[in-house]
């Protein structure tokens, strides 16, 4: 791709509200596109952890709902008030805080878990968390949840307006999926793809293997916790069904259908998921959307396993286009990371 045609593709998102006619822009980014990034950074901390961890984490939507929680629970103005008392500006940082705090205690109950039971620990945690917040009354309001949680006025501009919101969240994802695409690069992110490719190697080599996972995890919570926030206040609150299971599988089911070679994958498959789950009453039947999203995720995973990313590089080779992996770069360089690192 030129680089003409890389800055257009960056730049569509931002231009397209501006572009499409004043209702469809309303209902584009209100309903789908908005929903989607907010959808898909939260599959971004499942696919971080994939691609460059090689570990598969099916805790990051109670991540996420932690820190919806929190900013819940302290923010001014939530019903019922259960702490209050803090401005958006204090509550928001205390969120990000708590998600990354959970994400490090659920990388330390982990760390030592790989493949299925690595899926079936953090599933456990998951579930345990849910049980607990559908149930406890003083603390998080049981099943109803908080709600009136708005958001704030950012230099003016309402979180409600859904241009607005959109745009915030955009840039949210943008600065996040920079971020990982620098870290990545760092001494910390190739002992951590050493530790995907040759964890016994890495551990010959000095570095905590145990250490770096938890750090991640932690990376991972960070990123869930941005998602977190930004879902509570698009749907005006947070309750328990936020963070039950089918929104865990939802979460796993659109890092596959995107792919998880790249964390661009997250978003792929979260605008897919959405645009089905809008569409789903006109493409088959409301009712029956599980179903259709299944038979779409078996149709995406059978042509492709590695995703609707595979099925973009599939067809850059059908037309002769040069071939350009959207794999994280192989760990080889990892004696690089440690003669960089203090």
């Amino acid at each position: 791709m030129s680089l003409l045609g890389f800055a257009a593709l960056l730049a569509l998102p931002w231009l397209l509200p501006l572009v499409m006619p004043p209702g469809q822009a309303q209902f584009w980014t209100a309903n789908i596109l908005g929903r989607a990034i907010v959808f898909g950074i939260v599959a971004m901390s499942l696919t971080f952890l994939a691609t460059y961890g090689g570990f598969i984490s099916l805790a990051q939507m109670m991540i996420a709902g932690i820190a919806g929680y929190a900013l819940a629970v302290c923010v001014d103005g939530a019903v019922p008030r259960i702490v209050g008392g803090f401005g958006y500006g204090a509550a928001i940082p205390l969120s990000l805080l708590a998600a990354t705090a959970m994400g490090l205690l659920v990388g330390a109950i982990s760390v030592r878990t790989r493949d299925i039971y690595l899926l079936m620990i953090t599933l456990a945690l998951a579930m345990g968390v849910f049980r607990f917040v559908e149930t406890n009354i003083a603390w998080f309001n049981g099943y109803e949840g908080i709600r009136n949680v708005v958001g704030p006025t950012l230099f003016g501009f309402d979180f409600r307006n859904a241009l607005v919101f959109y745009h915030v969240a955009l840039a949210t994802a943008a600065l996040l999926y920079c971020g990982i695409l620098y870290l990545v690069k760092t001494p910390f992110g190739l002992v951590l793809q050493g530790i995907r490719d040759n964890p016994r190697r890495v551990a010959a080599l000095g570095y905590s293997v145990g250490l770096h996972r938890i750090a991640a995890f932690g990376v991972a919570g960070f990123i869930a916790g941005c998602g977190g926030v930004l879902s509570t206040i698009y749907n005006i609150g947070i309750s328990p069904g936020t963070i039950g299971l089918g929104a865990t599988v939802n979460v796993l089911i659109m890092s596959v259908i995107g792919g998880l070679g790249h964390p661009v994958g997250a978003f792929i498959g979260s605008l897919i998921f959405t645009v089905f789950d809008t569409f789903a009453a006109s493409i088959y039947d409301r009712d029956r959307f599980n179903t259709l999203i299944g038979l779409v995720f078996l149709a995406i995973v059978l042509v492709s396993p590695d995703g609707a990313i595979g099925i973009g590089a599939r067809i850059r080779r059908f037309l002769g286009a040069p071939r350009r992996s959207l794999q994280p770069a192989s760990a080889s360089s990892i004696r690089t990371a440690e003669e960089e690192s203090p």
